[in-house]
């Protein structure tokens, strides 16, 4: 199943090319509003899912790149080992691009950029970007895949 790795490298692509007009066309912490709940916001990240470990000095970079790494390279192989599980490939890729758009900042420019920022009156959802969200999709489509895998066994 080694045929769906081009969905990992279009989610890179998408990844790195936005990350790259957003962080051309704003400052740090600049915001440009674009909807009643929703900005545009350049911000980087030094640690993992909600600034986890952020200020811990920049050992937290090689510490989640080596993660990162690891995880691509399993989840790799598992796709590798696929026979028809189409739904999971999908899924695989979908994590597996993210995860590698995230890398790629982390090693070239030490932090992730991010630049999603959904709000709700003062709260604001910690912002985030288009790698977060491929991987955010490809553990729900695992999840999706692992319900309806149940499913089709119990009734065979």
């Amino acid at each position: 199943m080694h045929r769906w790795l081009w969905l990992s490298l279009v989610i890179v692509a998408l990844d790195q090319v936005s990350k790259q007009l957003v962080e051309s066309s704003l400052m740090v912490y600049e915001t440009i509003p674009l909807l009643p709940f929703f900005n545009l916001t350049l911000a980087y990240n030094e640690g993992a899912a909600f600034s986890f470990l952020s200020d811990q000095g920049g050992w937290q970079r090689w510490f989640f790149a080596l993660v990162a790494a690891v995880v691509v390279i399993v989840l790799v192989v598992w796709l590798s080992r696929l026979k028809h599980e189409r739904l999971l490939a999908v899924s695989l890729s979908l994590v597996i691009g993210g995860a590698l758009g995230n890398l790629l900042d982390r090693l070239l420019i030490g932090h992730v950029i991010d630049f999603l920022d959904f709000f709700y009156h003062t709260y604001h959802w910690p912002a985030f970007n288009v790698a977060d969200i491929a991987i955010t999709l490809g553990v729900v489509l695992m999840f999706v895949d692992a319900l309806v895998g149940r499913k089709v066994d119990s009734k065979a």
